[in-house]
């Protein structure tokens, strides 16, 4: 069987001029094992180098030398003792194998000269250290000054880096990949004088594009009080803009790092910047910017870098059209208008820029007015539709003397709703001291909390947290359109209204969110609800994704209609909980007198659906779970009209009818006793003491044998009864009428079992102070004497044997008496 033809490796020769002043290098790529040799005649080697006069003609030992090798050609070029080769620069010697190659440039030139490198279209783009190219085709420039070397940077092809001037020496490097087909160097040397700083680096750009920049050496620092310049050259029916992306400062001993621009057409070339000031927007045309540094410190030198971005584009046609921004009235608010996803997410070079101008040319991706001026901004975009609005606002109570009836307005300001800009969230922070708390109402409108059951679908709704340095408590997600009319909560609170969609400057010109400090609150947070008799209401604990912080009390307060009852049930049988320390309940109690309170704890099932007839309490205490528990309770309230029973009807009709005859018996028997009694008018009693009562000093008696404290009393009848006759005794007095109380009732929340863990509870139980003792200087107590049928004899033998003894007022007495009769 014939052995299969093996092809002969291919055999390269490689013949250098002396005068070439070239070496070429192979040699193995790092990190690979040499299962691939150079053989040269009957010599096996891993590496070959060839210098100038030397002609060597070699094979290699594998078929994919490409996989082993890589090589290096470099010229020296001696620009200080002879003439420059200046023009094209070619790739030379031919015939190398198809290796992973890079061609040197090594240039000597005088520093009293500069070199210029011209590129060939389509010209180069600076990339970042770590980048690579599409092509993996890349050019790095070094300057060499003396023995420093300073990167000026790597480049890709198709960019806008037309021209590079340099002082002193360069080192070019071009880096091809072995299957490149590229036959051209793409740039030529030229002579030019003395250039005065580090370099100059010029670009070009025909159209609407974006390119990056970096200093030199970046991301180490830039040469200490070096100079360099950026010539842009632009059409000048052309917009530019300058961004700065990522800098650093060194520390300067002397002079300072600066920017300089140099604008055609302007009164104040070279116009100075600070690195972080907003930099020059909307520039007309080309110009061009420099960057200074300064003598560092020799102890801490620190790095100055600099990475920016020149944007290009055309007029737009409204960018002449100002929008007045008046926060003149506003307080403590920032407006900040940015593109979408800004600042997380950075647009990419390749979109659009939108800019926002607060004056021709002050322009940027992200502006942020502060309250207080008045400003005119303009849009440098296409597409407004990509920009948003982030404003800020803080509200703050030190005193509560102070702030205590103000009713502060959580709506968005006209300023910022005119704008043809979509806001994307208005954020207020309401700061207060410990024993000052915020109360939030939306009376008209009212709240709903979002929750799966009962999803928002507005465009707008408010986050509600409650933050202390120690916790955060998020007490929900709401939106307009519900039954919550009020929340009272404790600590400092954020309030985040975020928008969805273009509706929100309709749905919002009603606008009902307020917000008042008030005094200190017993819960965390109480919620007042009013619902929707016709709705299904669903509440839920706050905190609902990690569940209610130990220790805290949250308090619901459900308004029910007169004419409803509503019923109450829980989502789930049990609060699902155990408790390392203290205890968790959950308490519901009617509004209403003599109302019993349902109490329940976490290991205890939890109430059965319920009719509720009054306004009523549902108050839920966190105790210290166990570990991985978490306290999360949802219920539920519907409304149905009250249902009156007919036999309840019958029982009351009834009932009225008896107290109609009982009070016809009571008027017939009040008339008849009337009658009978004789008037009696002005009766004076001799045994009382008619000295008006004073100090007691004033009194010679003491207050046993003193009767300055009993008066006489004079019987209706006794005065009136002239009256009485004239009417016939028709005038009846009210006898023994009951009349309700309709006064209000406490509006606190049912207060749960007492915790040895809860804070609240260290306070004193007999927190009311005791009124101080009566004295019989300032406070006597006066009684009266009553003059019953056989009792017209001096009572002084009855008062010496009281001894005085006022503990029980005649007047009770009396009563009591009446009663028996």
């Amino acid at each position: 069987m014939p052995l299969a033809y093996q092809q002969p490796p291919a055999s390269f020769t490689i013949s250098l001029h002396k005068v070439d002043n070239t070496t070429v290098t192979i040699k193995l790529r790092p990190g690979v094992s040499p299962s691939c040799r150079i053989r040269i005649k009957n010599v096996i080697r891993s590496d070959l180098k060839i210098k100038s006069g030397e002609n060597v003609t070699f094979t290699f030992t594998c078929s994919t030398p490409e996989k082993y090798f890589i090589m290096e050609i470099q010229k020296n070029i001696d620009c200080v003792s002879g003439p420059c080769p200046f023009g094209d620069v070619h790739l030379y010697p031919l015939g190398l194998p198809r290796l992973n190659r890079t061609y040197i440039w090594d240039v000597k030139a005088s520093t009293k000269a500069g070199l210029e490198l011209k590129f060939s279209t389509p010209w180069l783009r600076q990339i970042e250290p770590g980048e690579t190219c599409p092509d993996s085709i890349s050019y790095n420039i070094n300057s060499c000054i003396d023995k420093a070397t300073v990167n000026i940077g790597t480049f890709c092809r198709n960019g806008s880096v037309s021209r590079v001037k340099l002082l002193g020496g360069v080192i070019m490097s071009l880096h091809l990949p072995w299957h490149s087909l590229l036959t051209t160097s793409g740039f030529n040397i030229a002579n030019r004088a003395s250039i005065k700083r580090l370099c100059i680096i010029e670009s070009t750009l025909k159209g609407e594009s974006s390119i990056t920049l970096m200093s030199p050496n970046y991301p180490l620092g830039f040469p200490e009080d070096e100079l360099m310049t950026w010539q842009f050259v632009i059409p000048s029916n052309m917009r530019a803009s300058v961004f700065f992306h990522n800098y650093s400062l060194s520390n300067c001993e002397r002079k300072e790092e600066r920017v300089e621009y140099y604008i055609p057409g302007s009164p104040s070339n070279p116009e100075v910047f600070k690195l972080s000031d907003s930099q020059p927007a909307n520039i007309a045309g080309s110009f061009n910017m420099s960057l200074q540094g300064c003598d560092q410190d020799a102890q801490n030198p620190g790095i100055l870098r600099l990475l920016f971005q020149v944007v290009v584009q055309l007029p737009q046609v409204d960018e002449n059209v100002t929008h007045l921004v008046d926060l003149s009235k506003e307080k403590n608010m920032t407006v900040t208008i940015h593109l979408e996803g800004w600042p997380s997410q950075i647009p990419l070079v390749t979109e659009p820029v939108c800019l926002i101008c607060k004056d021709p040319r002050t322009c940027d991706r992200a502006l942020t007015l502060v309250s207080g001026a008045v400003y005119r901004i303009s849009f440098l975009c296409k597409d407004l539709s990509r920009l948003r609005i982030t404003a800020e606002k803080g509200i703050g109570c030190m005193d509560i003397r102070w702030c205590q009836r103000k009713v502060y307005s959580l709506s968005v300001p006209k300023a910022i709703t005119r704008l043809p800009i979509q806001l994307h969230k208005f954020i207020w922070k309401l700061l207060a001291t410990d024993l000052i708390n915020v109360e939030i109402t939306s009376p008209t409108l009212k709240l709903q909390q979002h929750i799966p059951e009962q999803k928002c679908n507005t465009s707008y709704s408010y986050s509600i947290v409650s933050a202390t340095p120690e916790t955060e408590l998020n007490v929900g997600v709401f939106c307009p359109g519900g039954s919550i009319e009020k929340i009272q909560m404790r600590n400092n609170i954020t309030i985040s209204l975020k928008t969805f969609g273009k509706r929100f400057i309709n749905e919002s010109i009603p606008q009902d969110l307020k917000m008042s400090f008030v005094p200190h609150i017993k819960d965390e947070c109480t919620f007042t609800v009013s619902p929707n008799p016709k709705a299904k209401v669903y509440l839920q604990t706050p905190n609902w994704h990690y569940g209610l912080p130990p220790y805290i009390s949250i308090s619901w307060f459900i308004i029910v209609p007169s004419q409803q009852t509503a019923r109450l049930g829980f989502s789930k049988d049990r609060m699902g909980i155990a408790c390392e320390t203290g205890r968790a309940y959950i308490n519901i109690k009617e509004e209403t007198l003599g109302a019993e309170e349902t109490v329940r704890r976490e290991d205890e099932l939890l109430p059965q659906p319920r009719n509720m007839h009054h306004n009523f309490w549902v108050n839920i205490s966190n105790c210290k779970p166990v570990d991985k528990t978490q306290l999360t309770l949802q219920f539920w309230v519907t409304f149905a009209d009250k249902q009156i029973d007919l036999g309840i009807i019958l029982a009351v009709v009834a009932g009225a009818g008896v107290l109609t005859a009982i009070g016809l018996t009571v008027c017939c028997v009040r008339k008849k006793k009337k009658k009978t009694q004789n008037p009696m008018v002005g009766v004076y009693n001799a045994n009382v003491n008619t000295q008006m009562p004073g100090k007691k000093g004033l009194f010679r008696k003491g207050r046993q044998n003193n009767e300055s404290h009993v008066y006489a009393v004079i019987d209706d009848a006794m005065v009136y009864g002239h009256l009485l006759k004239e009417s016939n005794g028709s005038v009846a007095p009210e006898v023994d009428v009951y009349r309700p109380f309709d006064g209000p009732i406490g509006s606190l929340p049912p207060s749960p079992p007492p915790f040895s863990f809860r804070k609240d509870i260290k306070r004193s139980s007999n927190t009311e102070e005791e009124p101080p003792p009566l004295t019989d200087t300032d406070q006597d107590t006066y009684t009266f004497a009553h003059q019953k049928s056989g009792q017209s004899k001096d009572s002084g033998d009855a008062n010496e044997k009281d001894k005085g003894d006022t503990s029980m007022p005649l007047l009770e007495n009396n009563e009591q008496d009446g009663l028996v009769e």
